[in-house]
């Protein structure tokens, strides 16, 4: 009969181990992490005006339905980046396109 291993984990870290060991499931963790940080971030207000949002590697595509909406949040791309990285306490979007 097997030893068990009487050390004992929390469910967070057993789910964050497994998460980890799967690529896909992480990546696709993050997408939907970055969708919701956008929303959080961005406010009601711009959401409103968001159509979609894709993460692709470390960039996050945008779309807006403004163009006067688009052009004042250019200026701004790196500020929102930062604000993003805060709010999903990692560097997983290194860079935001707006459409």
């Amino acid at each position: 009969m097997a030893k068990r291993n009487r050390e004992h984990q929390s469910l967070g870290d057993v789910l964050k181990a497994y998460i980890a060991s799967k690529k896909k499931l992480a990546r696709g963790l993050q997408r939907v992490s970055a969708q919701d940080a956008w929303h959080r971030v961005m406010g009601p207000a711009i959401s409103k005006y968001t159509e979609g949002i894709v993460l692709e590697q470390d960039t996050l595509y945008v779309s807006l339905r403004s163009s006067v909406l688009r052009e004042e949040l250019s200026y701004g791309k790196e500020k929102i980046v930062a604000l993003l990285q805060e709010e999903m306490g990692d560097a997983t979007v290194k860079k935001v396109i707006l459409r």
